[in-house]
């Protein structure tokens, strides 16, 4: 069983090169059980690089990836699509890679808001369905952490904060850690406990409203994608304890809590 106290996964002076060109270096990072962290950073910055070598797709030049006992990771793709002509319905893509039974998949439909989908073809779906189902795929492996790469990707805009916001009921119901990479600037910082902003390097980290403020932010993403964040404010009313459980703000052991944090 993992140690959800120690982080799940993390990473020391990582560093990758293809051939001349450098695409990370020096990367530090921790994700831990029960935290929402966010990766954001211009296209080119090396964040798909680096969610695959924390997967175990790629292996870094040099520095060090620690995970913590025997992680189970589910991820969810940012791309995925799928041959008009084949004949795949939700039930199917569910048991491509898993044996779940019929109660597991409804299950897990049922804990996105996608229960009523298990029969119907994949390429029938919309965006945020789909993104729905295959969020669900995930959850089928009763991971440790979510790696969600995109997760609001061909979503319409008022599709996308109830997906945070469900990525939010998940990571409290389960207390799971969840990481996710986002070009999105707005809604992104309202639903997620940290941010590092990479550039093939880590530029800044830390609580959204700090790294919004953070020079390095500023210079990447310019003042006025920084002052839009300021609607986006997004106010706990609980914290997470050292095993993920929720713990209300008012209660004595939350605010030991969050003296320790």
């Amino acid at each position: 069983m993992n140690d959800a106290r120690a982080p799940l996964i993390s990473v020391a002076n990582l560093n990758f090169r293809i051939g001349e060109t450098a695409i990370l270096q020096n990367i530090d990072l921790e994700i831990s059980a029960g935290e929402i962290l966010t990766l954001i950073g211009p296209n080119g910055a090396g964040k798909t690089t680096l969610v695959r070598m924390l997967l175990g797709l790629l292996s870094p030049d040099s520095g060090e990836i620690r995970r913590n006992g025997a992680l189970s990771v589910g991820y969810l793709p940012q791309a995925f699509e799928v041959d008009p002509s084949l004949p795949l319905t939700v039930r199917r893509l569910l048991c491509l890679t898993q044996k779940p039974s019929s109660e597991e998949m409804e299950a897990h439909l049922d804990e996105v808001g996608a229960r009523n989908l298990l029969d119907h073809p994949v390429q029938s779906l919309s965006g945020g369905e789909r993104q729905r189902v295959l969020l669900a795929r995930a959850l089928l492996r009763n991971p440790d952490l979510l790696v969600l790469d995109e997760p609001i990707q061909n979503v319409d805009i008022n599709g996308q904060t109830e997906l945070y916001r469900l990525i939010m009921k998940i990571r409290d119901a389960r207390g799971c850690g969840v990481l996710m990479i986002s070009h999105d600037l707005h809604l992104v910082m309202a639903f997620t406990d940290l941010v590092v902003c990479l550039n093939k390097h880590v530029c800044c980290s830390g609580h959204p409203e700090a790294v919004s403020k953070h020079p390095a932010y500023l210079a990447l993403f310019g003042k006025q994608a920084a002052e839009s964040l300021a609607v986006y404010k997004h106010r706990h009313d609980h914290v997470h304890g050292p095993e993920g459980e929720i713990l209300p703000i008012e209660s004595e052991e939350a605010h030991h809590h969050q003296g320790d944090a």
